[in-house]
C-alpha cells in the first residue's frame, strides 16, 4: 500500500521492513498476487528442487523445449546487477527466459543447491567468490520467477561456502 497507494518509493519503504529495496519490490508483488488470486508458490522443499534442478539440466542440456515446458507461460526474471553493473533487468514470459537461460547456460557449472529466503534456490560460486545467488518462485510444477541477486558488491559480503541447507 505504501507503493502503490501513497506512491512511496521502495527505498523508502525498505528501512521501514528492516530489508533491501529488492526484497520490498518482491513482498509488494507477492502482496499483489494474493490480492489478485495468483496461486501461492509451492512450498515443498523437495518438489521445489525437482523443477529447479530439471530446469538446470535442460539448460546444461541446451534443451529449449524442455526448458518452456518448465516455465510459467508469465514467468518473470528480475537480475539485480547494482549499480556498477547496470542495475535491475527484468525478462518477462516463458520464450524471452528460456532464451536467456540457454545463453548462460554455461554459468550452470558453477551453482549449487542453497536455502534462498527460506526456499529453493542456487548460488554460483567458483574459487571462493559468489557471482550470483538465484532464488526460485515454483507455482503448480513450474518456475513462475526467478529472483537473481548479481550484485558484485553485495555478493562480495557474501560467504559462499556456507553450508548447504537445500541438500
Amino acid at each position: 500500500m505504501l507503493h502503490d497507494v501513497f506512491d512511496i518509493p521502495f527505498d523508502d519503504i525498505a528501512p521501514i521492513l528492516g530489508c533491501t529495496p529488492s526484497a520490498a519490490r518482491q513482498l509488494a508483488s507477492r502482496a499483489r498476487r494474493r490480492v489478485r488470486g495468483v496461486p501461492l508458490p509451492d512450498t515443498d522443499p523437495e518438489r521445489q528442487r525437482a523443477v529447479v534442478e530439471s530446469f538446470y539440466a535442460a539448460a546444461r542440456e541446451g534443451n529449449f523445449a524442455r526448458l518452456l515446458a518448465m516455465l510459467d507461460p508469465d514467468v518473470v526474471v528480475r537480475v539485480d546487477l547494482g549499480p556498477a553493473g547496470g542495475g535491475l533487468q527484468v525478462w518477462r514470459g516463458a520464450s524471452a527466459v528460456a532464451e536467456g537461460t540457454l545463453s548462460y547456460a554455461r554459468f550452470t557449472a558453477y551453482g549449487r543447491p542453497a536455502l534462498v529466503n527460506g526456499a529453493f534456490g542456487m548460488v554460483a560460486a567458483d574459487a571462493g567468490r559468489a557471482y550470483a545467488i538465484a532464488a526460485y518462485t515454483v507455482r503448480q510444477g513450474r518456475i513462475a520467477e526467478i529472483d537473481i541477486l548479481a550484485d558484485q558488491g553485495r555478493l562480495s559480503r557474501i560467504d559462499p561456502n556456507m553450508p548447504d541447507r537445500a541438500r
